[in-house]
């Protein structure tokens, strides 16, 4: 009996260390496998252009909004109805029981008719207007670093296109440049004004590859 017990001790000492060495290699084969794959997984431009594009697509473009018609009294004297008069697109008269009438001008129609995509409302009191400002498009798609087989960055750049309505809304153009600075913020903040004809502007982003295909993530 006590020999017996002394073979199975010996068998099972000469085991874990071959289970050891089993485990080792197979964790090593593991490693090698991951870098294998992460040296052959590389996303060209052209794979990633068309993710960018459609990210820049869902964002949609820089817009103006504003209305003709009975408008609230405080609204025609902010700047972006001043900016729109200034140019000879609105004509507005004096207000009369907390509203002011807001119309467009013959000039302001054609201002409009330029303008692709424009949107138009009917309301009660006149009507709502949402004019497209600049859309951003892709500049060049630089750097692509795989950091992983399932992740990687890209550096690309972007610019705007303006549309005619937004050269006006242009914030370093003369229309925007005549108002105070109070008022250039508030056209910038609130009503859409922007530096479009500024240098492209360049962003590092980060994509991960799901079930569907790549997509962008936050890092």
């Amino acid at each position: 009996m006590f020999e017996q017990e002394l073979e199975l001790e010996k068998k099972s000492s000469s085991i874990l260390p071959l289970l050891l060495m089993v485990t080792l290699i197979v964790g090593i084969a593991g490693v090698a496998l991951y870098f294998v794959l992460w040296s052959r997984t590389t996303l060209t431009t052209a794979e990633v252009s068309p993710i960018i594009l459609a990210a820049m697509e869902r964002q949609g473009p820089a817009t103006l909004h504003f209305s003709t018609g009975a408008v609230e009294d405080q609204t025609p004297l902010d700047p972006r109805y001043r900016l729109l008069q200034k140019a000879g697109y609105l004509k507005i008269e004096k207000g009369q029981k907390g509203k002011t009438p807001v119309s467009l001008t013959p000039s302001g129609q054609e201002w409009l008719t330029a303008v692709a995509a424009v949107k138009e409302k009917k309301t009660n009191d006149g009507t709502e207007y949402t004019v497209p400002l600049a859309q951003r498009k892709l500049v060049e798609v630089g750097k692509v670093t795989m950091l992983s087989p399932l992740k990687a960055s890209v550096d690309y750049s972007w610019k705007w296109e303006t549309t005619k309505a937004g050269d006006l809304f242009d914030a370093s153009g003369p229309a925007v440049k005549a108002f105070n600075t109070w008022e250039r913020s508030t056209l910038i903040d609130k009503f859409g004004a922007a530096f479009y004809h500024a240098d492209p502007t360049k962003v590092t982003i980060f994509l991960s590859k799901r079930d569907n295909g790549w997509e962008i993530t936050r890092e």
